[in-house]
């Protein structure tokens, strides 16, 4: 029986919180090993590309958040077989991905400097996004993004969404999302309710 060790940061969110829920619906035991920004800081180099998630699986690293969450989604049934629906799983799974990098670009400003940034991204590219992720939700039917059941591009952007309307981001307001795309507000609440989401949370509590 293969081994698994997930490496990531030490809270719940970000780019390794839909491979721990995967890792968790596919009955995988496995190591969440979780970092402080401090750790992290001494053991980066050890990391293929300095970066964080990775998956060791029988001591071998992969890297790649997106690549390792379809492998696990693929184990948990959480990763469509049809190829078309595989496609519309992808999408989704990238444009998180770029606006999650567009909104790390901000981390380190302060004062005036972050405001203007932030808010400039809200009226842009966030904009853009929800907007564009609303249309794909649309296309999937309303309730999921691809295959008409939860996948990991479900996970993912439900981790995203609530990122955006947590209040943890400084000059974005929290109704953006509400305003902007407000079937996403209903799909994160959708995802946070399904049965396999409940059940990796119980297990952490």
């Amino acid at each position: 029986m293969s081994t698994y060790k997930l490496t990531y940061f030490d809270f719940d969110g970000g780019r390794g919180e839909s491979i721990r829920i995967a890792l968790h619906a596919a009955g995988i035991d496995f190591q969440d090993n979780r970092l402080t920004s401090a750790e992290f800081k001494e053991v980066r180099t050890d990391t293929r590309f300095q970066a964080l998630p990775v998956l060791e699986i029988d001591g071998v690293m992969v890297s790649q958040s997106n690549a390792i969450v379809r492998y696990v989604g693929k184990m948990a049934g959480l990763y469509p077989a049809d190829e078309l629906q595989a496609l519309y799983c992808d999408e989704v799974l990238d444009a998180v991905e770029d606006v999650t990098h567009q909104i790390t670009r901000s981390f380190g400003l302060e004062g005036e400097e972050l405001r203007q940034a932030r808010e400039a991204l809200a009226d842009g590219r966030l904009t853009i996004y929800l907007t564009g992720m609303e249309e794909l939700l649309r296309r999937g039917g309303g309730k999921f993004f691809a295959n008409n059941a939860m996948t990991v591009a479900d996970l993912k952007a439900y981790y995203q969404t609530r990122w955006l309307r947590s209040g943890s981001l400084d000059h974005i307001a929290t109704d953006l999302v509400q305003r902007i795309a407000p079937g996403l507000v209903e799909h994160q609440q959708r995802i946070e309710g399904d049965p396999r989401v409940v059940a990796y949370y119980a297990s952490r509590s």
